[in-house]
């Protein structure tokens, strides 16, 4: 699987994109026009260990969901990303067996070198 999910409306997203080497053949996927799928979902989450993993704790939407629902699962985690795209950590790098996620520094420096190392042999 060679795919970036990632939000077209996030600056985040579009400063990461721009500082990776990626080559042609990743496909690139705004969420917000199509939402990561169950499989992809699961397919991830097995990788990283679980669904909250994959979770975006920082989205505004989050507050409004912890009202209705305080205690959340793995169950309900995979339930929200799935139903609603702004709840996945994002960017999400998938290329082969390389995966990254989030925004944070040491993700986008390992996808950075992973990148670049793709591109040195």
């Amino acid at each position: 699987m060679k795919k970036i999910f990632f939000l077209s409306s996030c600056s985040t997203c579009q400063r990461i994109l721009k500082q990776l080497s990626l080559p042609a053949d990743v496909e690139i996927i705004d969420i917000k026009q199509t939402n990561i799928s169950a499989e992809v979902l699961d397919k991830i989450a097995l990788t990283t260990g679980s669904y909250e993993a994959l979770f975006s704790k920082k989205a505004m939407k989050y507050k409004v969901l912890l009202q209705t629902e305080p205690t959340l699962g793995e169950t309900s985690y995979r339930k929200h990303i799935l139903d609603e795209y702004t709840f996945l950590r994002r960017p999400v790098i998938i290329y082969n067996d390389f995966l990254s996620v989030g925004n944070n520094p040491n993700e986008v420096e390992k996808a950075r070198v992973y990148f670049d190392q793709l591109f040195m042999l």
